[in-house]
Order: C-alpha cells, then structure tokens, then sequence
C-alpha cells in the first residue's frame, strides 16, 4: 500500500532545493541528497510525499539522469525515499525517525546526547547493592516516595551545598525527566502557558507540549538570563510555571550568578509564579570556584528542584529525585499512582552506595569531563577555527555560534560521514538557532579528536568551500 500524500513537481521542487550544490560536480549527487534531507528535517517534504520522476527532476534540475539516480538511490539506502515499479518514489521517513538516517548504528560517533558513560565506581557500588537486595526481597517493593536510605544522602547533599534538606522533602522518580512530567502534571492544564528559556532542553520542551502546555520563551542574552525579559512575559503571558537551568544551561553552558539568582526568584514570587529549577548538571563544575546558592535558598517554598544522577554518574541508573516543600510533596504523591508506583530499588540502592562519599566520584567525573572539555576546545579551535563559543565553566557541552544559519544542514550532511548530531533548532520553541550547534564532549579524548576533525569537513563542505585535499574520511570510526 502507498502512503498518503500529494505529490511535488519538478518545477517546485527545483525552488525548494535553491541552491543546494556545494562540493563541485564529483560530489554532485551527495550534495544533492543532503539537500534532499535537509527539506526531509524542514518539514517541507513531509512524510507521505510523491517526488517527482527522474526524468523531470533531469528537465528540471541542472544535472544529469545519472547524478539524479545516484541521489535517490542513496536515500533509498538510507530509508529516506521509498520506490516501486510503476508507482514512482515518495518519502518514506523523517530526518531522525525509525528508517536508515539516525536509527541505531554503532560504526557512527554519537554526538547527538550530552551524557557520560559510567564510571568504575559505577560497578563498585552495584556490587553493594546486591549484598543489601536480600533484605528487601522480603517487602512488596513500592515505595513512592523512595528509600528511606537515598532520601536521607540526597537530602545531606542539598544540606552540604548550603540548602537544609529533610528527607520528607524528597521524593525519588525515574530521572528527572519523570519528575518533570510529575511536576507538570500537577501544575499545569491544557493551554496553560510555561516560561522557559530560548535555547532550552528538548525533552523539557516536548515534556511541556505533551501536558498540553504552551511554552514561552524567554530569549537567553550571550552572558546569561534577561531579568527584564522575564518581567515582561510575566506580565504578558501570566505562566502557569517557569522552568530553568541555572547551573551549567543545557545547552549554553552559562551558569546563573547568585546576584541573579536572588533578583529573578524575587520576580517570580512577586508574579506569584512558582519556579522548577533543573539541577541535572549541577554537580559537574568544571573551574574550582564556588558554586552559587541553589535557587531554592532565594525561592524558598516557591521552587521546587529536580536533580538527577545520569550526568553525574550514568544514565542507565534512570534515579532523579524531586526537592520541595512538604505541601507540594503531598501532592505529588497522591498525583504519582496515575503514573507509577515507585523507582526500582536495585538502582535507588546503587545511588545511595555512590552517594555514601559523594566527593570521590564526583571528583573522578569532573576530572575527566575537564579534561575533555580541553581536549574539544582545541579540536574545535583547530578544526572549526571560523566557529565562536564561550569555554563552559561546567556541564557537558560547548555552545556554538556557526558561521552563517546552517546547523541543521551540518547535522543532516554529518551523518554521510559517520557523526550524529543535533541541530541547533532543536533547542528552540518556535524554531531559530539555526546558527548554533552543540558540540558534546563526553567521548574519550580520541574519539573526539576524531569526531571534530570530521566536523571541521562537514563544516567546509557546507560553507561552499570543498573537501580538504587531504581529508580521510576513511578512517574507522572509534
């Protein structure tokens, strides 16, 4: 069976591509394909639609049958383009979706999520956790709020940064993008509007529309947040919620000042507006200094905090945890069984065992983050010297300002040469970024090394300029 969809002319489809030739005529149908996908991403080739034949994409493109041939048989390849005898072609997958363009594939180097592998300690405590299992096997195993143990060592570590915790203010989830969805299950209705930041966590974002939200934009400025911009969309949208990333912002890297801190929770609680700060990336400053005040030390009641340990110490352990006030803990609970009824207590246990003397892993994760944070910068000055970016003081990235509105072009044409990436756009409410790419650094040295050289071809090719004479895009990817 065909899949629904109209059908693009030539002619159309001619003023959609623009000019898409980038690499000379030897590379006339990589070129051509790339720019096909990048229509795919756009939206402005939906799934569903008929392409033309290729004898009026020949009329109507200035290239030979041959480099039209070659275009299309490598979106078939990738899953992008389906055909069938007498029936012509059409677009079968999006950019990103289940076919042949970003699904699983382990010869690519991943540079599409900002999160490390595990540490050895990792294993260690997993190891503590199975020696205590057998004195939980004989309960029913939910509990909503979390173990007692976990609670208590998220608490301490609340207290040792400065913000007096009790465990009853804890609630343990299944990472903090279950507790974000926990949250805005309590807190916001269809059509209710939530403020964020511009750029902002995807999954934040998606978390937001699929509560039947509305996300409001606050544009972030090159050195941090725009209190201004937030007491005008207070006053203009009247948010049910705002959401923020003070510590290390996903994706920018910045990190809010106490001062800020201090001025923006006193709006938010003057606009009666209750605040979710996202402390995923907390733990990992990358500088030495001393780190701020939580934004609940300013908040108080108001704020309520989601932390998690995948950035920490490993994303498989899916442990986040909620802190907020008794009332609100209260609430949640009595919303949870609608969703769940509790976090597996293996993984809670594996936690509670790293965070018995959280400094020594912490320690092991920020020295090699800050080392290949290093290791990316000087990549990136190398390779990508007509690229700009602030050196994060922390978190697991470095936000980029390309050299003209092409990252979602970069990403598409990165995946022929063995690099998965995330379009700058993709951080955005409404679309924009398409000028910055985030660029993570938790690969080891190595592979970096090599996954930003091919960046650094990417970028050339889609600038216009060609392949480096010398460029190996031969080599294995690690």
């Amino acid at each position: 069976m065909l899949p629904p969809g109209g059908r693009v002319s030539g002619a159309r489809l001619a003023r959609l591509l623009g000019s898409w030739r980038r690499g000379g005529a030897r590379q006339g149908s990589a070129d051509l394909a790339a720019a096909l996908k990048l229509l795919v991403a756009d939206g402005r080739l939906p799934v569903g639609t008929r392409l033309p034949s290729e004898r009026e994409l020949t009329d109507a493109l200035p290239v030979s049958r041959t480099t039209i041939t070659a275009a299309l048989d490598q979106l078939r390849s990738e899953g992008v383009v389906e055909s069938r005898r007498g029936a012509g072609s059409w677009i079968n997958g999006p950019v990103g979706g289940g076919g042949g363009i970003t699904g699983v594939d382990d010869t690519l180097i991943d540079l599409s999520r900002a999160a490390p592998p595990a540490l050895p300690s990792v294993r260690l405590a997993m190891e503590v956790a199975m020696t205590q299992m057998p004195e939980h096997l004989a309960s029913h195993g939910y509990d909503e709020r979390g173990l007692p143990v976990l609670r208590q060592r998220i608490a301490d570590r609340y207290a040792a940064r400065g913000l007096p915790t009790s465990p009853d203010q804890i609630v343990v989830t299944s990472g903090a993008q279950h507790a974000w969805a926990l949250v805005l299950r309590l807190f916001v209705g269809p059509g209710d509007r939530v403020l964020v930041e511009q750029p902002s966590y995807p999954n934040a974002l998606e978390a937001v529309r699929a509560s039947f939200g509305i996300p409001v934009p606050v544009p972030m400025l090159g050195d941090g947040w725009d209190v201004d911009g937030y007491e005008a969309a207070l006053r203009q949208a009247g948010p049910r919620l705002a959401y923020l990333i003070p510590d290390f912002q996903n994706p920018t890297g910045l990190l809010m000042p106490a001062e800020s801190r201090e001025t923006l929770s006193a709006v938010l609680r003057k606009a009666r507006t209750p605040l979710v700060v996202d402390e995923t990336l907390v733990e990992l400053a990358l500088d030495g200094s001393e780190p701020p005040l939580p934004m609940a030390a300013f908040g108080g009641d108001s704020v309520v905090t989601l932390g998690s340990a995948s950035k920490s110490h490993w994303g498989g352990l899916r442990i986040g945890w909620i802190r907020a006030s008794a009332e609100i803990v209260h609430r949640l609970l009595s919303t949870r069984a609608a969703i769940d009824l509790g976090t597996p207590v293996f993984e809670q246990l594996v936690l509670a065992a790293l965070l018995e003397s959280p400094e020594v892993v912490l320690g092991q994760r920020r020295a090699e983050a800050l080392a290949q944070r290093d290791v990316a910068v000087a990549a990136l000055r190398e390779h990508c010297p007509q690229w700009s970016f602030e050196v994060p003081s922390g978190g697991l990235g470095v936000w980029c300002t390309l050299d003209g509105p092409v990252s979602t072009r970069i990403a598409v044409v990165a995946q022929n040469h063995g690099l998965r990436l995330v379009p700058g756009p993709r951080f955005a409410v409404h679309g924009g970024c398409e000028q910055m790419l985030r660029v993570p650094y938790t690969q080891s040295a190595e592979v970096l090394r090599e996954a930003i050289a091919r960046l650094g071809v990417v970028a050339a090719s889609v600038a216009g300029t060609g392949f480096p004479a010398d460029a190996d895009l031969a080599v294995p990817v690690a």
